[in-house]
């Protein structure tokens, strides 16, 4: 029997040499699994995807249609490589990133309401052009975000795990000096030891007032204490798509704090991921079958 592949979609074409089995993720895997050895993790299905890698007897290859792969490196048995979606994310997590900012800049919660009132109440808001924004994660994604805000000619300042000042980032270190002169901070981190809990109460108080914090990467990158307590007294505003925890109870008081706009984790699911993620699949099926190096892959 030849090596199989475990795709979740049927609209990948199979290099020759490879049969396939398919799984979305959404009901139970298909059984006699035993010869696969390459698996494409259906993406966003929850946590039982992932768990069927330690029943895959000959498995060699996990491709993560995620960034972040900080919860599968830890399912991983020994010698299997694993490649991430690096890349795919990236247009469709800016424009989110974006659309919060705009939402929150130019008070469309507010306008929102007001429509469904039917009322004809007119005042300025914010912008997003001249503001200071301090963008804290400078990959692929972080970049992505960099060029619709300099295309909104907003004032950007990177800010990455380590200096890097050939490209003028600056590290997290700088943090506490870089805070104070923010308008919109925006996060996009992974959730590891280093950037949990990064922006805590003292990172909060050092921003200025009305001052507006982003976060399109892991919700544990804030202390959310600390930011429904500066939140709740009107000081800062938030953006939120990822929260801690998560999903945010439907009771939690973040839900109802003004000035706080909030969507379910969704940043990286647009229609535009699909066809990215299908054509990244079908290359690494390619590079597997003519024994190239793949892309993507992560030190695990």
């Amino acid at each position: 029997m030849s090596a199989r592949v475990l795709l979740p979609w049927t609209d990948i074409d199979v290099p020759e040499g490879l049969g396939a089995a398919y799984y979305d993720g959404a009901g139970a895997p298909p059984a006699d699994l035993g010869d696969v050895e390459f698996y494409v993790l259906p993406y966003d299905r929850g946590p039982e995807p992932p768990k069927l890698i330690k029943e895959l007897p000959s498995l060699r290859v996990v491709q993560s249609l995620s960034a972040g792969v900080e919860t599968i490196v830890p399912l991983l048995p020994e010698g299997v490589l694993l490649a991430n979606g690096r890349g795919l994310h990236d247009l469709s997590v800016a424009e989110h990133a974006l659309a919060l900012i705009h939402a929150a800049q130019r008070d469309l919660p507010r306008w929102f309401a007001q429509q469904a009132r039917g009322e004809w109440v007119r005042e300025h808001t914010r912008s997003l052009a001249d503001s200071r924004v301090l963008l804290v994660g400078y990959g692929s994604i972080g970049q992505a975000i960099e060029r619709q805000l300099v295309a909104a000619e907003a004032v950007v300042t990177r800010v990455a795990s380590r200096p890097r000042p050939a490209e003028d980032v600056h590290g997290v270190a700088e943090l506490p000096a870089l805070l104070p002169e923010a308008d919109i901070v925006v996060l996009i981190l992974p959730d590891t030891p280093a950037t949990r809990g990064l922006i805590g109460p003292a990172e909060l108080a050092a921003l200025p007032g009305d001052a507006l914090v982003v976060n399109v990467g892991r919700g544990t990158a804030i202390d959310t204490d600390a930011l429904l307590a500066e939140t709740g007294t009107g000081r800062l505003r938030a953006g939120l798509d990822v929260v801690d925890p998560e999903p945010l109870p439907a009771d939690h008081p973040l839900w109802t704090t003004p000035g706080v706009v909030i969507t379910p984790h969704i940043a990286g699911g647009s229609a535009s991921f699909y066809p990215r993620a299908k054509k990244l699949a079908a290359e690494q099926l390619r590079r597997y079958a003519q024994g190239e190096e793949l892309l993507n892959l992560v030190e695990a």
